[in-house]
């Protein structure tokens, strides 16, 4: 039997019910949940300080920390989205991949190690070192927790979607219970294990998931005699679709389709350097040589894995099928463990799908401790409290917070499942790019910059990013949009993500703001933060908490 019909034999039942064992798959997760559990609780005896629970004691070394980085980067999008994306539409899917790690070459050059300079736990630490503390804070704060809102989104359906296709949930109660008890480990993990319980699990999770995605992508070059171009023309073929090995399946139909491709490629590659949970790892380690490091670690990792998704993509397309992903209850987010079940059967479904189930609840830990510090550390310790709160009192709200984002994920969760994760992630993206970096930018690099130029590029960058997505396709008007009715179509802003609108209006209004408030920001300040920034001097004293 050929390897296509053998794939395809496998697969043509997981449509309609759960593929593999449910009861072994559940008995995988189990395992994978336990032994992550135990690590945390052990990781989060010595969690006494805010340092602790928001920067690990900055205890990490820089190779520690660039895996717990593609642990943290190596989402539900990567593994789940992006496979499902190179299976549907073929080369336009893959350009997830190369806009995800193109992206890190930005972080690197630009922010990395000034950022660790010049910061204490928070992006806010650095916006508002040279300009009034409590109106930027506030702003970085809400940047923060809604950047974070849209990427748990996204984990959340990976999650909803990934569980429902192992025991064969379709309706959409079945599903939000999924989404709750994710939610649930997620509140769990983050509450007792902090930033370092977060951080073992996030670099375990990035081991398993490159060496599960490894195997796959040997086991799927093994069955064509190793030879990728037999793989793309068996993928051709089974797909009876030549088009999935040219641009433009996806984003060359139109030039609006085009104009949309670009768009979400700026998100992509600005994104990076501006999400507040990739960031928040580079105060974990205890030097910024160890956070440049960190990248360089993180680089290598994440484009080893993106080259895998090719493979495993093409492999999905070609041992699995489109038709069958596409009817499977996660859709295209099904196709990295169809091609799992497809290989080695249940076994292998149930340790890759546990893989990727470890994969979403290790992000969304690390989203949920980003927010959380962020709302405790820089609204009630730094604004409410004057940066005087009692002792234990920030991290005891900063606990509380993570409950309270917990629930609103779960609900988000719920109302996002069936989209895929990795066009939700790139969403995130773009939110970020617009909403921070020009402000991460104009802060670290423009002396003149002034509190009205960052006020104004943080709220105008968010408000234009989350207007234009709103009305947007991705929200209503198509077959794809989070509502599906009909009757309900107000998308006039026609591309599917903003970026290439909201982030260049965001670094205007960042100038514009500055050059209409010219000289009300402290020279002595400025020089500190530049000085700050490229030595490190007095990085540790600003830690101190």
């Amino acid at each position: 039997m050929s390897a296509a019909a053998l794939g395809l034999r496998h697969a043509a039942e997981p449509a309609a019910s759960a593929p593999g064992e449910p009861w072994l798959n559940i008995a995988i997760f189990g395992a994978f949940v336990a032994i992550t559990m135990i690590i945390v609780f052990r990781a989060s005896r010595n969690n006494k300080t805010a340092a602790d629970y928001y920067a690990a004691g900055r205890s990490f070394t820089g190779g520690q920390n660039g895996s717990a980085i593609a642990g943290d980067y190596l989402s539900a999008a990567s593994f789940l989205g992006i496979v499902g994306a190179i299976a549907m539409t073929g080369y336009d899917g893959f350009l997830y991949s190369i806009g995800f790690l193109v992206a890190w070459l930005v972080a690197l050059l630009l922010v990395a190690e000034l950022l660790r300079n010049t910061g204490r736990f928070t992006m806010a630490d650095v916006l508002s070192f040279r300009l009034k503390q409590k109106p930027v804070r506030i702003a970085a704060a809400i940047t923060t927790l809604v950047v974070c809102f849209f990427y748990l989104l996204a984990q959340m359906a990976g999650a909803g979607g990934l569980v429902s296709l192992l025991l064969g949930i379709s309706d959409t109660l079945g599903q939000s219970l999924v989404i709750t008890v994710v939610g649930a480990l997620m509140i769990l993990y983050v509450l007792v294990g902090g930033m370092k319980g977060t951080t073992w699990v996030q670099i375990i999770k990035a081991v398993l998931l490159i060496a599960g995605a490894g195997v796959m992508t040997v086991w799927v070059l093994a069955l064509n005699g190793f030879d990728f171009s037999a793989l793309l023309d068996q993928a051709v073929a089974v797909a009876e679709n030549p088009a999935i090995l040219d641009p433009g399946l996806k984003y060359g139909v139109s030039d609006l389709s085009k104009v949309d491709f670009l768009s979400l490629g700026l998100a992509l590659v600005l994104g990076t350097a501006a999400l507040p949970h990739v960031l928040m790892r580079f105060y974990t380690v205890p030097t910024a040589k160890e956070a440049r490091k960190s990248v360089v670690w993180a680089i290598w990792l994440i484009g080893i894995f993106y080259v895998f998704t090719l493979v495993l993509g093409y492999g999905a397309a070609a041992l699995v099928g489109p038709s069958v992903i596409a009817a499977a209850p996660g859709g295209p987010n099904s196709a990295a463990p169809l091609l799992a079940f497809s290989l080695g059967g249940p076994l292998l479904l149930g340790l890759i799908s546990a893989i990727a189930f470890a994969t979403i609840l290790a992000v969304v830990a690390g989203l949920t401790i980003t927010a959380a510090a962020s709302f405790a550390h820089d609204i009630y310790a730094s604004v409410v409290k004057k940066g005087k709160p009692a002792a234990g009192a920030e991290v005891k709200v900063a606990r509380r917070t993570v409950v309270i984002i917990g629930i609103v994920a779960i609900i988000g969760g719920i109302g996002a499942n069936g989209q895929n994760v990795a066009f939700l992630v790139a969403l995130a993206f773009a939110v970020a790019a617009s909403a921070n970096l020009p402000t991460i930018v104009y802060s670290l690099y423009w002396k003149r910059f002034s509190t009205k130029g960052a006020l104004w590029s943080m709220y105008g960058g968010l408000a234009s990013a989350i207007l234009l997505i709103a009305f947007s396709p991705v929200v209503s008007g198509s077959e794809t949009s989070m509502l599906k009715t009909d009757a309900i179509d107000f998308a006039f802003f026609p591309l599917s993500n903003p970026g290439i609108v909201s982030i260049p209006l965001a670094f205007f209004l960042g100038w514009l703001g500055t050059v209409l408030d010219r000289g009300t920001e402290d020279p002595a300040k400025q020089s500190e933060m530049e000085v700050r920034s490229l030595t490190g001097i007095g990085a540790e004293k600003a830690s101190e908490h």
